[in-house]
């Protein structure tokens, strides 16, 4: 059983008292990626076998992914960092709609599922409220693959018919880069007849990992990393020992709260290739970042905030996962900045807790005016999503006075003993049970203009 965080109070019934002001000073543990353990814990459905899985986080996430798995009839034993799957007596096609409707990676099962069984019957993915994420390029190209795809009451119903229930490659090209389509589609075509190049592939780093990890169960994959990718399927793959790498977002999330808290601090381990596009907003922004051994980087803040404009790409663009932290560092710049989303249509949403908080940013579609101001004052906040709940923390740690911020469940999908983390590097925070708090505002709505009504 996988129990993330289980000395923490529930996230839900929880609120995050913050004391800002505070200059932090150390060194922070790195954990391993979100999104790529739930990927890679989907992967191991591929191997009859059972793999090991290291450098897993302690996440409400992680902990619903084992759920699916466990659902499917998979073996899961959790051990510190190091997950043990055994998906020999791989025996459900069906994963239950009460634990795919509360987390989106969990549609990615459908690939490896229809590779192992040649069938799979898998809800609509819930998860954040930050946007539509279809799954139509999964439905696309699992169908160019020979499968016979229909959506029914919610539920995705695939199935592969003759040629021994096998998958068959084929090519398929992704009107856009998405993430877990990639996965998907790579994942289905490691166990299919033949080749399939996916082009306009993801690039992300997360995607490497699981080309990785596939590779080192026997799978042959070339050209991960790149925007296309050639996987020649095999009969079966083997059991593996694989660590996952670290968390780019965690990383870039403590390099923000160095920076708007004018500290110091050291983050190992880190990919700094992972992270060159948020280094280079940080640097424009006036902070010093500075790698020490291959897998540790400094950053030491600048004696004051540089506007910058930043625009959400991706990999290996500036990343979607990064630009709310980064807006809350923007609200204490010394000039005028723009933030344009283009990945996630709603993903705004932490613009009026943001305001509450004294910010001044304006909306005009899916970009936000963001005018620095001296200071921000804590207040009752209410995180919306994942990204936005640390943008309220590294906000609340810059701030005058308490900071309270609830919606913890956010917090705890993505973040692995995050409040821990900031007590050691000198933050004064605590969670506490929402009950014992005064009343904790509700989200706030941000006001939106047009480029003809500023």
């Amino acid at each position: 059983m996988i129990t993330p965080n289980s000395s923490a109070p529930d996230g839900a019934n929880s609120v995050l008292e913050i004391w800002g002001r505070h200059s932090l000073s150390g060194q922070v543990q790195i954990s391993g990626a979100k999104n790529s353990a739930l990927v890679v814990m989907a992967g191991a459905l591929l191997c009859s076998q059972d793999c090991r899985i290291r450098n897993i986080p302690s996440l409400v996430d992680v902990a619903r992914m084992g759920e699916v798995l466990l659902a499917l009839g998979v073996k899961v034993e959790h051990s510190n960092d190091t997950l043990t799957i055994d998906s020999t007596h791989l025996s459900h096609s069906r994963a239950p709609y009460e634990l795919v409707s509360q987390l989106r990676a969990s549609f990615f099962v459908i690939g490896p599922l229809l590779a192992r069984l040649g069938v799979a019957r898998v809800p609509l993915p819930g998860g954040c409220a930050i946007g539509a994420r279809p799954v139509d390029l999964h439905v696309r190209g699992l169908r160019a693959m020979g499968a016979e795809v229909h959506i029914d009451h919610g539920t995705v119903h695939a199935c592969v018919r003759g040629s021994r229930g096998r998958l068959q490659g084929a090519r398929i090209y992704l009107d856009y880069p998405s993430v877990g389509a990639t996965e998907t589609l790579m994942m289905a075509a490691t166990l299919a007849d033949g080749e399939t190049i996916i082009e306009n592939a993801a690039q992300e780093p997360e995607v490497v990992d699981l080309a990785n990890f596939c590779r080192a169960m026997g799978a042959r994959i070339r050209g991960a990393g790149t925007n296309t990718i050639t996987i020649s399927g095999v009969p079966s793959l083997h059991s593996t020992d694989y660590s996952i790498i670290p968390d780019r977002i965690e990383a870039g999330t403590f390099l923000i709260a160095a920076a708007i808290t004018g500290s110091e601090i050291t983050l190992s381990p880190v990919i700094p290739d992972h992270l060159t596009a948020v280094i280079a907003k940080l640097r424009e922004a006036g902070a010093e970042i500075i790698p020490e051994v291959h897998n540790r980087l400094r950053i030491k803040a600048g004696p004051q905030i540089l506007a910058t404009d930043t625009q959400t790409r991706p990999f290996p663009g500036f990343p979607t996962d990064m630009q709310a932290q980064f807006m809350a560092l923007m609200t204490l710049s010394n000039g005028n900045s723009m933030i344009t989303e283009t990945v996630f249509e709603n993903r705004l949403r932490h613009v009026g807790e943001l305001v509450r908080m004294g910010a001044d940013i304006r909306m005009k579609g899916n970009c936000a005016i963001v005018r620095g101001v001296p200071c921000l004052a804590g207040a009752p906040v209410t995180a919306t999503d994942l990204r936005a709940s640390a943008a309220l923390v590294i906000a609340g740690l810059a701030a005058e006075g308490k900071t309270q911020i609830q919606g913890l469940q956010h917090l705890d999908r993505g973040y692995d003993n995050l409040e821990h983390k900031l007590q050691q590097l000198g933050a004064k925070l605590q969670r506490i049970q929402a009950e014992t708090t005064d009343e904790v505002a509700q989200p706030a709505e941000a006001t939106v203009t047009t480029a003809a009504g500023e």
